[in-house]
């Protein structure tokens, strides 16, 4: 009995000694310290900077100092709400046609493809080995007034209607919001793709088979299998590309005119030109917000935050 109650040996405790190195705890942080120092350096000290630059006033022979005028932001609101409008119509419409021109490329890789799947995806960032100017001006050849595609629009009487929606200008497709419109979407095209791609390629095929096995047909299969799973990369390459649509001036200036000018346009025009620095700087700002309350907006509606 006395055997059976004993208790048992205690288990060796470790010799006391230094408590263990946290330095492995600390790596992380290590690595994230360049990325980091990055961002403040190139990021947020130039934002402080913009910030403090639009609310000063002065000239460039005097000097400018902050003087809290915010009345510079209103004042930029009031005179160019024209430009906001239309870099956010251009940017829209030019996002809604990566999307439809998009998608079924993106669905015809990731699915019919097969081992031409690496041919078609360089063919897709080609674009990408030459410069965004040398693309944009490539455009005012194909859209020349005596070039091929105006004729071939002229003939099919496809300008009349644009003229009529004011896309247009008469026999003219140069110098009218569809250039920029269709420069826009030919630049940020494979910034839709490659997300929608990326989605498309992680839905598992055999989902696919349960559809058809319950008899389900092909769009209902796409309606309510494939399209839903492919949200992540929907709202991804909808803000990839409407984001620098919206802010790009380099469409507009080469394939617009004075009447299809957006807020980039304007930008680049108060910095490099006039020379009015808080205007500029408050026009950024303004853009920046406007498009962070409509991202924020259009994520929540999208009811995906699982972004490729």
């Amino acid at each position: 009995m006395a055997t059976a109650t004993e208790a048992p040996p205690l288990a060796p405790q470790p010799a006391a000694g230094k408590p263990p190195r946290k330095r492995g705890r600390l790596t992380p942080y290590w690595l994230l310290l360049p990325g980091i120092l990055w961002l403040l350096i190139f990021f947020a000290l130039p934002m402080v900077y913009q910030a403090s630059t639009s609310v000063q006033t002065g000239s460039l022979e005097e000097g400018y100092k902050v003087t809290w005028h915010f009345a510079t932001y209103w004042n930029a609101l009031a005179d160019y709400w024209p430009q906001f409008l239309r870099s956010v119509l251009y940017a829209g419409s030019a996002t809604i046609l990566c999307l439809i021109l998009g998608y079924p490329l993106a669905y015809l890789i990731a699915f019919r493809a097969g081992r031409w799947r690496n041919v078609v995806l360089i063919l897709v960032i080609a674009p990408f080995f030459t410069s965004f100017l040398i693309r944009t001006l490539a455009w005012k050849t194909i859209l020349a007034d005596s070039g091929p595609v105006v004729s071939t629009l002229n003939s099919l009487h496809v300008l009349d209607v644009t003229s009529w929606l004011g896309m247009t200008s008469g026999d003219r497709v140069l110098a009218t919001p569809l250039a920029v419109v269709c420069g826009l979407t030919y630049n940020f095209l494979p910034f839709m793709i490659l997300p929608l791609y990326t989605s498309l390629e992680r839905i598992d095929g055999r989902l696919h088979e349960a559809a058809g096995d319950l008899y389900a047909k092909p769009f209902t299969t796409f309606r309510k299998v494939t399209f839903p799973l492919s949200m992540p990369g929907v709202v991804s390459g909808t803000l990839l590309t409407f984001i620098p649509a919206s802010g790009d001036y380099v469409n507009a200036d080469l394939l617009g005119s004075t009447d299809t000018r957006m807020v980039g346009n304007v930008i680049q025009t108060q910095f490099l030109r006039i020379l009015d620095y808080p205007t500029a700087a408050a026009l950024s700002f303004i853009l920046m917000a406007a498009i962070l309350v409509m991202v924020t907006l259009y994520i929540r509606k999208s009811g995906t935050e699982d972004l490729v």
